[in-house]
């Protein structure tokens, strides 16, 4: 059964990283990424990746889904920047 700290997780979870999914949208749609910055976007991929492992670690559903869509959306972000440089 899930804890009550793993929901509220799941739920910090879906709102931060559907905060990204503007952000990809826009960018796709525009192809104008001169506004993003691909140093802070690798750092964070970065740290979303380690992020990962972390949970990966401590068995944490809501950190293994958050940072693996997360690091998706980021990717796609990193991609788009070089794509439309």
């Amino acid at each position: 059964m899930i804890d009550i700290y793993e929901i509220i997780g799941l739920i910090a979870a879906t709102l931060t990283t559907s905060a990204f999914v503007p952000q990809v949208y826009k960018a796709w749609k525009s192809k104008n990424t001169e506004s993003l910055s691909l140093t802070m976007y690798l750092a964070f991929f970065v740290g979303i990746m380690l992020w990962l492992v972390y949970g990966i670690h401590l068995n944490s559903l809501a950190m293994i889904l958050s940072n693996t869509a997360t690091g998706f959306l980021a990717l796609i972000l990193i991609i788009l920047k070089l794509k439309y440089k």
